[in-house]
């Protein structure tokens, strides 16, 4: 039976974990973010990768930072065939990497080289990207550098939000993994050094970074949207206040009103002028300090005209 470590944190992470148990692979130990605080009451909320592990009876190690810690030191000790990650938030020590007696893994939400980082499935929706996928590849030090054992695309629709993504990109990459490693157990993958003049990359995304532009077109504003749906959500400011952005459409029209000023508006809808003339209504949005709101119960809500020509979002 192949031995193997796995490191992960997220929901993303989560089933592929569960596949390489339910296939019969010795999973040794889990590495994974220690438990946080979440939500209003400040739950102490364990990872999905932990939950999971726990269910199956598997060791957790919980570093908040895994180069030089006790817990590097035990992974090591226990001398796994693979080291596979996903999404695991971390750079992994040579040392650590060198622990694997057959190779170290990681599965990548890209298709890289395209989007080394952090952060790959929002950039490649708010790119506007058609399609995106997962990477199987060697690790090394460098971040997301490695030579690529297997690649496999899928589209990306009008309809796709980060959320939606990751779930999709979960399974695929769960599925590429495992039809990836017994090949490469059977020495049967040549591997592909990664082309370093395609290189781009997509690091975490920073809170300056949450701000819908008013000047993008319209379909780069909703494609910012749905990039940072559901988390970490994007806003603008709309008569000066700071409003979360939950759904927005692109409408097939345009206007020569200057962005941000209103090119339409009755009591269950309003629209605002974006970038290259185009024209986005806003469908679902919230204030900041209040729940989130359809666009009829926040117009019923509001006590400002929001007239057509009248500059309101920034």
């Amino acid at each position: 039976m192949t031995s193997v470590i796995f490191m992960g944190t997220p929901q993303f992470s989560a089933p592929i974990l569960s596949s390489l148990i339910e296939h019969d692979y010795d999973v040794l130990a889990v590495v994974t973010q220690p438990d946080r605080r979440v939500g209003r009451k400040h739950v102490l909320t364990a990872s999905p990768v932990k939950q999971v592990a726990v269910d199956h009876n598997i060791e957790v190690l919980q570093p908040e930072k895994i180069s030089g810690s006790p817990e590097m030191q035990q992974a090591i000790d226990l001398a796994p065939d693979l080291i596979v990650t996903a999404a695991f938030g971390q750079f992994l020590p040579t040392k650590l990497l060198k622990a694997a007696k057959v190779a170290a893994v990681n599965v990548h939400a890209s298709l890289l080289p395209k989007y080394r980082g952090g952060a790959p499935v929002h950039y490649a929706i708010m790119n506007g990207d058609k399609e995106t996928g997962v990477s199987i590849m060697f690790m090394e030090k460098k971040m997301d550098a490695g030579d690529i054992l297997s690649q496999k695309a899928i589209p990306i629709t009008d309809q796709d939000d980060v959320g939606s993504m990751f779930d999709k990109l979960s399974d695929l990459g769960r599925d590429l993994l495992l039809e990836t490693l017994p090949k490469l157990l059977a020495g049967e993958i040549t591997p592909v050094k990664q082309d370093e003049d395609q290189v781009s990359f997509s690091p975490t995304i920073k809170s300056d970074e949450e701000r819908v532009d008013i000047t993008l077109s319209a379909r780069l504003f909703d494609c910012k949207v749905r990039a940072l749906r559901p988390f970490p959500t994007a806003h603008i400011y709309l008569n000066g206040v700071q409003t979360k952005l939950w759904r927005v459409a692109v409408l097939d029209e345009q206007t020569d009103l200057k962005p941000g000023q209103v090119v339409s508006r009755d009591k269950h809808h309003l629209a605002i002028a974006t970038g290259e003339h185009g024209v986005i209504s806003l469908e679902e949005l919230q204030p900041a300090g209040k729940p989130k709101l359809s666009i009829t119960d926040f117009l019923n809500g509001t006590t400002d005209e929001l007239a057509v020509g009248e500059q309101v979002a920034e």
